[in-house]
């Protein structure tokens, strides 16, 4: 295969991957200094038009949900020849596959990164996401900064579908081994359950005592769940999360990846009990027998509630008395004509493996995320965040990249010093406020993203800070 020369503006150095459907090219952005992974559609689906649309989803989709978690996106262009292709941020630290053909991960590590994975795919599932393909050549990593830590991302959109059309797939879709059994039904409905079937097979894969036998080639046949045996430094009670995640029946896995992502954090804490699963055995140890019993659809339900999340855009029944809302430790002062909804930020778990608080505000919270029209704000609070990012650092992050920023500035209003961003974009919402501050009275970083309104004025923004009160 000759490599070009060129791909639209950037140079191209070496090819990175090739999979079914595209190929990875390492291209350096000479502008900006940068490297960048181009993703071109194979020359021999190019003339499919259904192949073609489903390319430039995933470009779109990773696009409008720009996310620290996910793979972003930079950029669109076309070929001489037709072909789409996509300019993606470099995942310099390679892929989770890379790093299991290189040996057994220790199991803490493992553990850590599968707790990453979770998070990164419940942002998809909070805004109606399924990703169908969780593979560990999916799982990318990237260098986050000098002092030598790094980004877990999701990658390889490309067989996500929304919510509600993932019921209208015919085609069978999804890796052997990490599939879940529905993907194989064309007549079943594929939802945020099939993706907690393949973070558990993710799980085994990274955890289990002989990883030769964690990959199996289909999924498992009816009423039978397989034995999972995994290293004897892993917690017992992870194996039992393990084995519910990736039971045959959707209705007996955890509703989604939050979820699935808080009962293994209680399952790795001092006293992380055994919860309802398949059978299980843990090695060495001896056998541990965990009988699979059926969960009721309102035990589902409950378990669903205690992790709504409140990602930006999400929803919840809105609680607002004399002008003001509260949720945990968060009370905000509602501009005219706003309500507010929400409980938690999805994705941000605290040291006791709650969920932590967060809320959206808008004229119509439920719609702010998908009209870029509406003006409204997203309000977090977070202790993890506060353990490992300033504020400004925290902002550092969050960057987009089709805007103008302006430089940063600091307010200081009721008692708490704001660090704040302002980017001017182009498409979307033409104003986008990124601000972050430490709680004055406890370990904590709040974090406040603003869409303001057209005739907000200029002192909006510091209008709507003073009325975050943090208890």
């Amino acid at each position: 295969m000759t490599a070009p020369l060129r791909i639209g503006p950037y140079a191209v150095e070496r090819l990175l991957g090739v999979g079914s459907f595209a190929m990875v090219w390492l291209g350096y952005d000479r502008a900006l200094d940068a490297h960048v992974a181009i993703k071109v559609l194979a020359e021999n689906w190019s003339h499919d038009l259904r192949v073609r649309e489903r390319f430039l989803d995933e470009a779109r989709l990773l696009r409008r949900l720009e996310h620290e978690r996910l793979i972003r996106v930079h950029a669109v262009g076309e070929l001489p020849d037709g072909r789409p292709y996509a300019v993606l941020a470099w995942a310099d630290g390679g892929s989770l596959r890379d790093r299991l053909a290189a040996g057994e991960i220790p199991a803490p590590t493992a553990l850590r990164l599968l707790g990453e994975v979770c998070a990164g795919v419940a942002v998809l599932h909070r805004h109606g996401v399924v990703h169908r393909d969780l593979t560990p050549g999916n799982i990318l990593f990237r260098s986050a900064g000098p002092g030598g830590g790094e980004q877990v991302l999701i990658a390889d959109l490309g067989l996500a579908k929304a919510l509600a059309a993932a019921s209208g797939l015919t085609a069978r879709a999804g890796t052997p081994g990490y599939m879940a059994p529905e993907q194989d039904d064309p007549g079943a409905v594929v939802d945020t359950r099939a993706d907690v079937y393949g973070l558990g097979r993710l799980g085994i894969r990274l955890l289990a005592a002989d990883p030769s036998s964690a990959n199996p080639t289909r999924p498992h046949p009816p009423r039978h769940s397989p034995e999972i045996r995994l290293r004897d430094d892993v917690p017992p009670a992870v194996a039992a999360v393990l084995a519910r995640a990736t039971a045959h029946r959707q209705a007996e896995r955890y509703p989604d990846a939050a979820t699935l992502h808080a009962a293994l954090i209680r399952a790795t804490g001092p006293a992380g009990p055994a919860t309802v699963t398949g059978p299980v055995r843990h090695q060495p140890r001896p056998a541990r027998s965990y009988r699979l019993r059926r969960a009721g659809a309102a035990v589902v339900a409950v378990a669903a509630v205690g992790v709504a999340g409140a990602e930006p855009g999400g929803s919840g029944s809105a609680r607002s008395v004399g002008g003001t809302y509260a949720t945990g430790p968060l009370t905000v002062t509602l501009p005219p004509g706003w309500s507010a909804t929400g409980a938690t930020w999805a994705g941000q778990y605290g040291a006791d493996g709650e969920p932590e608080p967060a809320l959206v505000m808008s004229p119509q919270p439920r719609r702010w995320a998908a009209d870029p029209r509406l003006p409204g704000a997203f309000v977090g609070l977070s202790a993890s965040t506060a353990a490992r990012a300033t504020p400004a650092g925290f902002l550092a992050e969050r960057t987009h990249g089709d805007c103008t920023s302006a430089p940063a500035r600091v307010t200081r209003q009721a008692g708490v010093e704001w660090t704040v961003v302002a980017y001017r974009c182009e498409r979307g919402r033409p104003q986008i406020i990124e601000s972050a501050a430490l709680h004055p009275g406890r370990p904590a970083l709040v974090y406040v993203q603003i869409a303001p309104p057209a005739d907000g004025g200029p002192d909006f923004v510091d209008t709507l800070l003073a009325g975050v009160h943090l208890r």
